[in-house]
């Protein structure tokens, strides 16, 4: 049983793990961040057009470029959010190899090739949820509250793309939440009981990078962090469902 002490050693030394691991790959991070702010400055043309040829904006709404730095800039951030989500792929196919190698998980080939899989299928599952439900809900909410109290509709293009963007790489990021957590089980860096026990200070932390990567208002803040706390739980609640099943056949 813990104690009531602040931070438990095994959450700090998984702390430290998790820092270690971090400066290891740093270069690889710089790398393909580098690569995906080199790939998203063309991109950005496509994005744009994109967005603004869509059905997602709501109507009576326009878009307005006020200055010509101002697509630099999205092009800019375009880059660095899709830098950011290659760099966070990279991380959980390494450790989902790592993991490969600890006893509870499959081997490493095995381990790798079905972290790649529903990563890929979290990553479309974020994009959708992103696209379909959040992005629509929040546009037509600020269009219409901006509406009722008279102040005018006109957007700026890059808080437009910005808005869109942040929530797509947001969801589809904090959607690997159940893979991550699977991963930290398996390879041995944190167990089951441990997560419990901290499973308030982890909801504050997904509120506060859910609060880093969202929009700055309170609904996009939850619309963002509660489906990754729930994906989160749902990853503790089938490791239990297998451990138990696991003792139950031995």
């Amino acid at each position: 049983m813990y104690d009531n002490d602040i931070i438990n050693p095994e959450i700090g030394n998984l702390f430290k793990k998790i820092s270690g691991y971090t400066r290891t790959k740093f270069k690889l991070i710089v790398v393909l961040f580098l690569i995906g702010l080199s790939a998203g400055i063309p991109l950005a043309h496509y994005v744009v057009n994109w967005l603004l040829d869509s059905t997602i904006l709501p109507n009576d709404v326009d878009i307005v470029v006020l200055t010509p730095v101002e697509f630099i800039m999205i092009q800019v951030r375009v880059g660095a959010y899709i830098g950011s989500g290659l760099a966070v792929f990279a991380l959980i196919l390494d450790a989902s190899w790592k993991a490969g190698l600890h006893g509870k998980a499959p081997k490493p080939g095995i381990t790798l090739i079905v972290s790649s899989i529903f990563s890929a299928l979290l990553a479309i599952l974020g994009l959708l949820y992103s696209w379909e439900i959040l992005t629509p809900l929040l546009l037509d909410y600020l269009a219409t509250d901006a509406q009722n109290v008279g102040i005018d509709t006109d957007w700026r293009l890059s808080s437009f793309v910005g808005f869109i963007v942040s929530l797509c790489i947001a969801s589809i990021i904090g959607f690997q939440a159940p893979l991550i957590t699977t991963i930290s089980i398996k390879s041995g860096a944190v167990n089951r009981e441990t997560l419990q026990f901290y499973r308030k200070h982890i909801w504050f932390a997904t509120f506060v990078l859910g609060a880093a990567f969202s929009p700055p208002d309170p609904l996009s803040l939850f619309l963002v962090s509660i489906p990754i706390i729930l994906l989160f739980e749902t990853a503790i609640v089938w490791d239990y469902i297998k451990d138990g099943n696991k003792s139950a056949n031995d």
